[in-house]
């Protein structure tokens, strides 16, 4: 106790976000008479490469059942599948890429799964079609029921908000809309920017907003702009996405985009040649599907024509996608300006309705 008290202390109280106490209770000596025939349970074996994710997720665990012991007396929910919280399994922190362009918004996601409606509530994260807010979204949800059992956690698109809410109305099941989207603990709200306009939404998604926020329940938003931009969105709603945590992600620069394809390679069980995935990160530059589609398209091209995967074979089958910077892409503007230059005319002329003698021979 006397050497390892401090570090427990200090390890809890980084954990929670204040300052801890921590008590010691000697358990009483086991008796040296007891009974041959019982034996100590074999430990199981753990790889070694996993020894560390045990031991962090088991400290996490137990700082979190402490901090939250509601969670942990709540009976677990026996439908806690994808389908019934629409939480997709494969999106969790282990297989998201952590570069420069991402840091911060996958910093404060796993801050918000660790302490839900403690550390940023709401957190807003913003950013282009494709960058990563959906798998950090999953990501967040999925870890806060590995830590909390019991936690009550939904994902879910605005469009789908939108179809629920507008189905309630037509089938009379208010109750039962509110039951849903405000009888949890953690929502999860994709695609704000989708309410724009719609005032009887916005309405309803601001009464579900303030009672989750009132009792102290986690939300987290995404969208492609920040709340300023979104220009149609009423002032109450904008305000209250204001309150927490505003991250944005951006497009991942050329590292990231390469240690993204060796991750869905090496999840998917592809070989595939450094330089194929060096060719594939330096021309497509600002989509994350769109970079992993390119892999997929090249390993299925070599797959189906049991072809290998190389540099030359990436080339042909991408080469669509790929633009080829000798090539000048000549508009029609280019042409009638070239034209009304070279005659010593203007482009209005060219255009108009009237044809002089000179203009017609030209």
């Amino acid at each position: 106790e006397r050497h390892l008290r401090e570090p427990i202390v200090a390890a809890l109280s980084r954990q929670l976000g204040q300052r801890v106490e921590l008590g010691v209770r000697i358990a009483d000596p086991v008796a040296d008479d007891v009974d041959d025939t019982i034996t100590a349970a074999a430990p199981t074996p753990v790889a070694e490469s996993d020894e560390d994710d045990v031991d962090e997720d088991q400290a996490a665990r137990a700082s979190a059942e402490e901090a939250w012991p509601s969670y942990f007396s709540r009976a677990k929910n026996t439908t806690d599948d994808a389908t019934s919280i629409n939480l997709n399994r494969r999106y969790t922190f282990d297989t998201f890429v952590i570069g420069a362009s991402n840091r911060f918004a996958h910093a404060a996601s796993l801050a918000i799964a660790e302490a839900p409606a403690r550390a940023y509530n709401p957190l807003f994260i913003w950013g282009e079609s494709g960058l990563g807010k959906t798998h950090l979204l999953h990501a967040a949800g999925n870890y806060a029921q590995r830590l909390f059992p019991g936690m009550r956690v939904k994902y879910v698109s605005t469009e789908e908000f939108t179809n629920d809410f507008i189905n309630s109305l037509r089938d009379d099941r208010r109750a039962s809309f509110k039951r849903t989207y405000r009888d949890i603990d953690v929502l999860l709200v994709d695609d704000i920017q989708f309410i724009e306009g719609k005032d009887g939404i916005q309405e309803e998604f601001f009464h579900t907003f303030n009672t989750l926020h009132n009792a102290n329940k986690q939300i987290v938003i995404s969208s492609d702009r920040p709340p300023k931009q979104l220009a149609t969105l009423e002032d109450r709603l904008r305000t209250r996405f204001e309150w927490g945590l505003i991250t944005d992600v951006q497009p991942p620069e050329l590292e990231t985009r390469i240690a993204i394809l060796r991750k869905k390679a090496q999840m998917d069980r592809l070989d595939v040649p450094g330089d194929v995935l060096e060719l594939i990160a330096s021309k497509i530059e600002r989509n994350i599907r769109e970079l992993e589609g390119a892999l997929i398209r090249v390993t299925a091209f070599a797959s189906l024509n049991k072809t290998p995967i190389d540099k030359s074979l990436a080339e042909i089958v991408l080469r669509d996608l790929i633009s080829d910077p000798t090539t000048m892409q000549i508009s029609t503007a280019a042409i009638m300006a070239a034209t009304a230059e070279y005659f010593e005319t203007s482009v209005e002329e060219l255009r108009g309705p009237g044809k002089t003698r000179a203009l017609a021979q030209s």
